[in-house]
This record gives structure tokens, C-alpha cells and sequence, in this order.
């Protein structure tokens, strides 16, 4: 689902065929994600956390269901940790943070290596020896706010233009050109293929930024997803 419709982005100023359009709106959504560190759509994934002090371990997006948490180990066969292990606050309460929360103090006399006389989900934690979480669920937010789909049509518009030369901006094949003729154009790099969305200082437009600043998460850092 798209942050925002073809007629929105139309209204804000992008043109071309509604395939054209989409793909400005995709575009501007990735942009948006990056900037602000969210999701504005239920997503379900997977993300790697670290687990701090207490057996904190803050999640780097909104919180929406946790079906599993595992400990990182080196062999991929980590085993699942019980729903009674942890739990799970959401920044979609007023006043708490997308965590989940270890129960370094508790045990489960059905649970093997987690008895009271085993030492608990700590002694159990301390033999695993992981220092992070592997967190499986719905991140996002449920539906996507009002200014968050404004936000996307202006960018969609902004990003269009920006790419749109001048008749004096790009000579022969669009590029960025210095004034001997060599390519001084800078890509960005594939964040893709490790799992890793980079976050950015700015979506390009300040319009769009000010309309955002309510939605930025630059606490947390995503370490790793799919």
C-alpha cells in the first residue's frame, strides 16, 4: 500500500502515466522511511537488537505484535524464547517505547535450563551467551498518518522535479557534467543488499522535513532485518 494516492501526488504537482506517477510515490516513500526511521504501514519483519542493561532491548520501529524473540547465536538454530520470557511495550501508548523488555528475574520450572533452581531466564541467558535478539513481528504504524501522505505527494513532486534537467542543466544523456566534461555525478550507495536502511539528515525537501518532525525516530538504529 502506497503512502499516498496517484490523484494526491497528481494534486502536488507530479505528472506522467499512473505507472510513472506510482513510481515517483514508491520513490518518495523510500525516502520518507529512511529519514524518519519508520514504517506507516504494517510490515512484518524481522529485526536484530542488542540487548542492554536490565535486558532492555529497544526496537527500532513501531511496535505493532511480537511473535518471537530468540537469541543471536552463532549457529542459526537459536532456540525461541516463550511469550512468559518477555514483554513488549509500544510507542502506540502514550509514554512508552517500542522494547521489548527481558525477564532477567523470572523462571519457568517447565522450561528447561530456565528452572528457579537453574538460575532463571538469566542463568538460562548467561549459558546462551548472546549479546543480541532476534525480534519477529508487525512493525508500523496501523494506517498511515494524514501528514505522512501529504508529506509523500509534495516529495513525490519535489523528487520528480529535481530529476526533470533544465534545457541548460544536463548536456548529452543527463549527466552531471563539470566544466572539462568529466562525470562528477555521486550515486548512492545499494543499502538493499545488506538489510540496512541508512538513515538520511533530510528527505531533500524542507517542506516535507517540517512535515515529518513529528514522525523522526533517530533514538534507535536498525542493526539488521529483513
Amino acid at each position: 500500500m502506497a503512502y499516498c494516492s496517484i490523484q494526491a501526488a497528481r494534486d502536488a504537482g507530479c505528472t506522467g502515466t499512473d505507472a510513472e506517477v506510482a513510481a515517483w510515490i514508491t520513490a518518495a516513500q523510500e525516502g520518507i522511511e529512511r529519514y524518519t526511521q519508520q514504517l506507516f504501514e504494517p510490515t512484518d519483519r524481522a529485526v536484530v537488537a542488542d540487548v542492554a542493561a536490565g535486558g532492555l532491548v529497544i526496537l527500532p520501529r513501531r511496535v505493532r505484535t511480537v511473535t518471537a524473540v530468540m537469541p543471536v547465536l552463532e549457529a542459526d538454530d537459536e532456540p525461541g524464547l516463550p511469550a512468559s520470557s518477555y514483554r513488549v511495550t509500544s510507542s502506540a501508548v502514550l509514554g512508552q517505547i517500542d522494547a521489548v523488555h527481558l525477564a532477567w528475574g523470572g523462571y519457568d520450572d517447565l522450561v528447561v535450563g530456565a528452572e528457579s533452581y537453574n538460575g532463571g531466564w538469566l542463568g538460562l541467558w548467561e549459558r546462551w551467551g548472546a549479546e543480541q535478539v532476534k525480534v519477529v513481528g508487525s512493525f508500523g504504524y496501523d494506517a498511515v498518518p494524514l501528514l505522512v501522505g501529504q508529506a509523500c505527494a509534495l516529495l513525490a513532486a519535489h523528487l520528480q522535479a529535481e530529476a526533470t534537467p533544465t534545457d541548460g542543466d544536463a548536456p548529452d544523456g543527463g549527466l552531471d557534467v563539470d566544466d572539462e566534461g568529466n562525470n562528477v555525478a555521486i550515486e548512492d550507495s545499494d543499502d538493499e543488499a545488506s538489510g540496512v536502511v541508512s538513515p538520511s539528515s533530510s528527505t531533500g525537501s524542507t517542506q516535507v522535513d517540517a512535515l515529518l518532525a513529528g514522525y523522526l525516530n533517530r533514538g534507535y538504529n536498525l542493526i539488521g532485518g529483513v
